[in-house]
């Protein structure tokens, strides 16, 4: 079976709201490409400015609702600032997010079936297909995750010893009500002390899904191993879940803004530039 990424929104998403973002792609080069990993054709989208040269890689971690047009937009902004943004479709083996509208049933049958040793080694797969490509350079690799792929964003840290940094939006840094221990054995607080390049973790004060508590367990864990120096976490004090996705009514604009614009310094900071 060939695996597609959909065309717009995941159908869990819906309805979307008027204030969604679209880049366009003047000055890109935006298309789905094909990764190997591991015997499986992997979809992914990828996005990287319209130039002959080298570009730092960031990889981009999908939300719990897979690459959709939210995911491949923040691969175009990304492009947009220079660098070269892969979003690989890690749910493709398990089945299709898009199809599924019940957040139920997504959870279920995909979301909960999704290894967490995959999804790290699909992401090598996608850095190392950027780095082949001649056109990606991952001795300055980056990576950025929303929601689910908040959490993953800190595992994939403590993976990957090239990651020079990262961006965790708002992902759980404790065992969720959908964890099970065979597929996701760790957890961030479980990795703090294991963490290579500098995570910046940016999270919602009003988010009920992740209690600030949490929150001041990963920055104790931190601060515990001695990572609090090149590692952070930010608190919008207004904001909630999903404060970054603008196709949703959770959005919160201004949280949203200084979060990405934080993120971009701090990949500057840190050598993914």
């Amino acid at each position: 079976m060939t695996h597609h990424l959909p065309a717009g929104y995941a159908l869990a998403t819906l309805p979307v709201t008027t204030g969604a973002i679209s880049t366009d792609t003047s000055d890109l080069d935006a298309n789905e490409v094909r990764i190997s990993s591991d015997g499986f054709e992997l979809p992914a989208y990828c996005a990287r400015p319209g130039k002959n040269e080298r570009s730092p890689v960031v990889l981009v971690v999908q939300e719990i609702f897979g690459v959709h047009e939210h995911i491949k937009d923040v691969c175009r902004r990304l492009a947009k600032e220079g660098y070269y943004a892969i979003a690989p479709e890690l749910y493709a083996r398990q089945g299709d997010p898009a199809a599924t509208g019940d957040m139920a049933e997504l959870i279920d049958k995909i979301v909960s079936r999704v290894p967490d040793k995959q999804v790290l080694k699909d992401l090598d797969a996608a850095a190392e297909f950027a780095r082949s490509s001649g056109e990606g350079d991952t001795e300055r690799l980056g990576i950025c995750g929303f929601c689910w792929g908040g959490r993953i964003t800190w595992l994939y840290s403590a993976h990957q010893p090239k990651l020079k940094a990262g961006a965790a939006w708002y992902g759980k840094l404790r065992p969720g009500p959908y964890s099970k221990p065979e597929m996701q054995p760790k957890q961030p607080v479980d990795v703090a002390g294991d963490l290579h390049g500098a995570i910046l973790g940016l999270y919602g004060g009003q988010d009920e899904s992740i209690p600030l508590s949490t929150v001041e367990q990963m920055r104790e864990a931190l601060r515990a191993a001695g990572r609090d120096r090149t590692s952070q976490i930010i608190v919008y004090p207004e904001a909630g879940h999903a404060f970054h996705a603008d196709y949703r009514a959770s959005y919160h604009a201004e949280s949203a803004r200084d979060a990405w614009a934080k993120m971009l310094a701090w990949f500057k900071k840190y050598g993914v530039v």
